[in-house]
Formats: C-alpha cells, sequence, structure tokens
C-alpha cells in the first residue's frame, strides 16, 4: 500500500505542479524582470523586410478582412509582401485574393488539391525574400502596431522568434467561450513570463507569431501542429523566444464544445508528435528549455494517464480508508461534471465555475484520444478548420 499510495501523490503532485506550481514559480521569478529592450525603433531605415505567411482553406467570410488589416499598419508597406496558400478551395476565397493581387503586395499560390497547412507553409516560406516571416491564421486581424511591435525585438540577435498577443473580444454565455478566453489570457500570461525569465516561451500561438526566415526549419511532412514544431526547433537551435503583449491581434474564440473538441484532438495528436520529436530537450529538466517544456506542456499531455492512474490507486486504498473512499467519490464527481453542465444548458443554466470543471475534463479526453490517433500513425497533415463566429 506505501507504493501505491507513493504512486497517487506523486499524480497528484505532477498535476498540482503544471497547473499550479509553475505558473507561480514563473509569477515570482519574472518580478522585476523587463522585456528586451535591444530593439528597433518606429520608421528606422534598418527595419528588416517583412513577409507573411498564410495558409487559407475557404476562408471567403475573413480573408478580405485579414488582407486589409495587414496593410493598414504603422509598419513600412513596402517591407511587406503577402504570401497565400489557397488550399483548393472550393468557395470564393481565390476570386477575393485575386483582388487584391494588382494593388498590393500579395501573392497568391493556388493548390488544386488538398495539401493542408504544413505542406503549405513549407512551400511559401520557401518562395519568401525576406529577413522575417510571419506565419498568421486568415481569421486573426492585425491592429496598426501588430507587425511592428513583434519585428522589432529582432535588433537583439539572439532572439529568433516572437509571438504575437491574440485576444478574444467577444464572449457568449451559452458555451465555452469564456471558458476559452480565460484559457488563452492565462496561456499567453505564462508565455510572456517564460519570455522575459529565461527566453524560452513553449510553443507560440499559431494564430500569429514571427521569427527569422534564417531560423525556419521546415515541418516533416505529415506533422499536424506546425506551430510547435517551428517554435521548438527554434529553441534547439539555442536562440531565444519570446512573446510581446503590445502585439495585439484579435480572434473569434470557440463556442461549441463539440466544435473545439474536436480541434483540440487535433492538436493533441500532433503535440505527441512533436513530444516525440523533441525528446532530447527533456533530458536536462534543470535547463531553461527543459524546466518549461515539461512544466508548461508534457505533464498537461500526459494528464490524462495521471488522472486515470490517480483514481484507479485512489480505489485501492479506499478498500482500507474512509479518506480515500471520499476521494474517489470526489473524483468520480468531478469526472461527471461534463454530464451535469450538459443537462443544465439544456434547461438554460449555465454555471461559469461548472463548465470550467467540465471544460477541464473534456480537453483531458481530447488529449487521450489524440494520443491514441497517434499511436495508430499519421498519414496526413491536412485538417479542416474550425468553424468560425460560433
Amino acid at each position: 500500500m506505501g507504493t501505491i499510495t507513493f504512486l497517487f501523490y506523486l499524480c497528484i503532485a505532477l498535476l498540482f505542479h503544471s497547473y499550479v506550481l509553475f505558473p507561480f514559480i514563473l509569477s515570482v521569478v519574472s518580478i522585476n524582470k523587463k522585456q528586451n529592450q535591444n530593439t528597433y525603433k518606429l520608421g528606422a531605415d534598418e527595419l528588416p523586410t517583412v513577409a507573411i505567411l498564410i495558409a487559407a482553406y475557404n476562408e471567403e467570410s475573413v480573408i478580405e478582412e485579414k488582407i486589409k488589416s495587414i496593410f493598414n499598419t504603422e509598419y513600412p508597406v513596402d517591407k511587406i509582401q503577402v504570401y497565400i496558400g489557397a488550399d483548393a478551395c472550393t468557395d470564393q476565397t481565390i476570386q477575393i485574393i485575386a483582388r487584391y493581387t494588382a494593388t498590393h503586395a500579395v501573392h497568391l499560390v493556388e493548390f488544386t488539391h488538398r495539401t493542408g497547412k504544413t505542406d503549405i507553409i513549407n512551400q511559401l516560406a520557401r518562395m519568401a525574400r525576406a529577413e522575417v516571416l510571419i506565419l498568421t491564421d486568415a481569421n486573426v486581424f492585425f491592429l496598426k502596431q501588430t507587425i511592428f511591435e513583434m519585428v522589432k525585438h529582432y535588433q537583439n540577435n539572439s532572439i529568433a522568434l516572437v509571438a504575437g498577443n491574440i485576444v478574444n473580444p467577444v464572449v457568449k454565455s451559452d458555451g465555452i467561450s469564456f471558458q476559452e478566453k480565460s484559457y488563452l489570457s492565462r496561456e499567453n500570461k505564462i508565455k510572456y513570463q517564460e519570455g522575459i525569465c529565461w527566453g524560452s516561451m513553449i510553443g507560440a500561438f499559431g494564430g500569429c507569431y514571427s521569427l527569422r526566415a534564417e531560423n525556419f526549419k521546415e515541418v516533416p511532412k505529415h506533422f499536424i501542429v506546425d506551430d510547435f514544431y517551428i517554435s521548438m526547433s527554434v529553441l534547439q537551435q539555442g536562440k531565444l523566444a519570446i512573446t510581446e503583449l503590445a502585439a495585439v491581434c484579435t480572434e473569434d474564440v470557440s463556442n461549441k464544445e463539440m466544435e473545439e473538441f474536436r480541434r483540440k484532438v487535433r492538436i493533441a495528436t500532433g503535440n505527441f508528435q512533436n513530444l516525440f520529436h523533441f525528446a532530447a530537450l527533456l533530458i536536462n529538466p534543470f535547463s531553461s528549455v527543459g524546466f518549461s517544456f515539461w512544466s508548461h506542456k508534457v505533464i498537461r499531455w500526459i494528464g490524462p494517464f495521471l488522472l486515470s492512474f490517480a483514481f484507479i490507486t485512489c480505489a485501492f486504498l479506499s478498500i482500507k480508508s474512509q479518506f480515500y473512499t471520499n476521494l474517489l467519490l470526489f473524483q468520480l464527481l468531478l469526472m461527471a461534471t461534463p454530464i451535469f453542465d450538459w443537462l443544465l444548458k439544456n434547461i438554460g443554466i449555465h454555471f461559469k465555475l461548472l463548465r470550467f470543471a467540465s471544460h477541464f475534463y473534456l480537453m483531458n479526453l481530447a488529449l487521450l484520444k489524440g494520443f491514441y490517433l497517434f499511436s495508430k500513425g499519421i498519414e496526413t497533415s491536412v485538417w479542416e478548420p474550425t468553424k468560425r463566429n460560433q
């Protein structure tokens, strides 16, 4: 029983470290830390050239606003090139983009068969002739300062990747948009603090981030989560990765549980690809990259197994102890929160705290399904984008 007790508390301790202790450590270490101050000045002649890469599949509802937001900028327009890969679009995406190719520095690359974001980004990066690449999604809209706030940090030669700050302006009470916005805000804070503490920001949000073109490494075939691969390859090269909170851009946040669940499954599948590819970075858990990678990502990714093992060990312990019987019942109650939340939602009752618990368990279920799909083998990186304006 001693071994089982140890394993039970080890599972709980690891989850507590990732979700509570690690963010607390970052908050303490980041006190009095400042963002990189070695930056370009707005309007400086030496500002680098920028290539913006977008993989687009049936984005007629957002692509025009996206293009307009890029060129409505305080960054020198003559230093900006836009490369859009249209992935066998069946709507009006190509026609809308084509209207801008004659009047703006927009380059349209048409793919006649579904190719997938990873391969499109690789091909667009080969075409680009710029010092800095900005990878972004069609539904992420820039503000005037977004491009400059990311690019200014490349005055510092040690910095190779700068992530933007994606904010979600619309929140609804009938779905998970509040929980998603809270999660993303917390993630942005963690990534920012990782950057200012150690320059080891783990995994830029794929909706908007930049990197030096010379540090771009092509994503392997059939890799699903290209943004995480590119981010980690920068750290693997010994360069710094940071988040710039002033590089604000906006995106509509998920509101439907099943739509977000499907997206999380895809991301989880790709996360396990990246975990095994970058396993060497975990060998030294006391390095800045190793500590952040373990604490921020890996423990969360194995969270479903830790939760399951904690439940199983608690069940064994409950045979001889009322205390562990109570803990087992409490775990069962938490695991049932998605059901309770669904029942209440159907009669128009929305409890934010209950939905946070429900959201947590559904996302861990997505991780579990993602691991299963990864273990079966991945044969394509072609994706179906999350539905817009939920």
